[in-house]
């Protein structure tokens, strides 16, 4: 069966700037992608089903799919027997929410090219990722979730190092590879997973649910709170706290990063700061695509938002709510924006659009770090963003 995963023009643009580089089925909550995780539960390739700027990258195999399911969905194991009890030509709806259908699809509208198929309710369970601040809210959730999904049936490697405290050892998994020197691992109230080739250094204490990715690094003597999760070839230090932090960034040095997402091949600088609450303890409003403007989250607890490519330098100081486009480079004392445009060049005093060929250039040296190369397909995603960012404002 061909199985993709769709971007419904409806939630797309909720959940930027992290879907202006990426399907909305590649965004990682938990230990894994969305896509990863209805892989494991479907055991099968999954596919995507996205706009035509991402398609180039992301595009399907097959031009007609048999099963469509909406990106924003996490699955479960109520979800997934529901969706594979479908019959032919049947859609499944979560009240007025589109599901999934199974029958032939041929573009990425799939909700409306299922419109003549039989409803089907469901009743059960739902946990989809609508907004930026979901990812980190439905962390822990997923965190766990994926835990029991990627441990069931296997065996940890042991932890040699005799300086290292472990409390709640059942709950941590290690893969191959992992080196852990001197660190206080708490996996009481929630799972620790640290993947393949991964390191720990001398000092570090880390409370569960937590999860770091392959080849990735937590620094020596950082903190690293409940809820978080470090992307595969990370360098992490200072205080992490319930955050996502996508693979190929770093946040090396020391420094604060709570209730926050940060895409892939970032840099935080030494000592970079954000604020996740406000000094009246008020809710937390942030930057609105769809509207173009300040909407409110509902959340007292509400940190950073950064897109691909962005940097920021020493002593940076963002404050609560803050969202970054791609390819930004923030500097400058004082606080920035609380809304920072894609291709932005600047700070506090001024901010000017930052030239694209200086920004391609930087990723390219920026991907040679990690020895990959930047393809045609890639430098097009950010050009595409940088014409649209001049005239929209993304």
């Amino acid at each position: 069966m061909r199985i993709a995963l769709a971007d419904l023009s409806q939630h797309r643009t909720k959940l930027f700037p992290f879907t202006l580089t990426r399907p909305i089925g590649d965004l990682r909550v938990g230990i894994l992608t969305i896509k990863e995780k209805w892989e494991k539960y479907l055991d099968q390739p999954v596919e995507f089903l996205t706009v035509a700027e991402l398609t180039p990258k992301f595009a399907p195999q097959n031009q007609t799919i048999d099963l469509v399911i909406n990106g924003t969905l996490c699955p479960n194991k109520d979800l997934v027997l529901a969706i594979n009890e479908l019959d032919e030509n049947q859609t499944l709806y979560y009240g007025d929410e589109f599901l999934a259908a199974r029958g032939a699809i041929h573009s990425l509208d799939a909700a409306h090219e299922a419109a003549t198929f039989a409803r089907v309710s469901f009743e059960g369970p739902c946990t989809s990722i609508q907004r930026s601040w979901d990812l980190f809210t439905h962390n822990k959730e997923q965190l766990r979730s994926d835990f029991e999904l990627l441990t069931e049936n296997r065996i940890s490697q042991k932890i040699e190092d005799p300086h290292t405290i472990v409390y709640g050892e059942e709950n941590v998994f290690i893969e191959e590879g992992v080196d852990i020197k001197a660190a206080i691992l708490n996996a009481e109230d929630g799972p620790i997973y640290l993947a393949k080739n991964s390191v720990i250094q001398e000092g570090a204490t880390i409370r569960g649910p937590f999860a770091l990715g392959e080849n990735s690094r937590i620094n020596m003597n950082a903190k690293i709170r409940e809820g978080v999760t470090i992307g595969p070839n990370c360098k992490i230090g200072g205080e992490v706290s319930n955050s996502i932090v996508y693979g190929n960034s770093n946040k090396a040095h020391d420094g604060y990063l709570g209730m926050s997402v940060v895409g892939e091949w970032c840099n935080l600088g030494a000592d970079t700061n954000n604020s996740n609450l406000k000094n009246n303890y008020d809710t937390v409003k942030v930057w609105d695509f769809e509207t173009g403007d300040f909407i409110n989250t509902g959340l007292q607890f509400c940190g950073l938002f950064m897109g691909d490519h962005s940097k920021t330098a020493i002593n940076t100081m963002l404050n609560t709510g803050t969202t970054i486009g791609v390819c930004s480079s923030v500097f400058g004392s004082g606080f920035p924006p609380t809304y920072i445009p894609s291709f932005s060049w600047g700070g506090v005093g001024q901010m000017t659009t930052h030239r694209i060929d200086k920004a391609i250039e930087t990723a390219q040296k920026v991907w040679a770090r990690k020895n990959i190369k930047q393809t045609e397909v890639d430098e097009k995603i950010l050009k595409t963003i940088f014409e649209c960012s001049t005239k929209n404002q993304l």
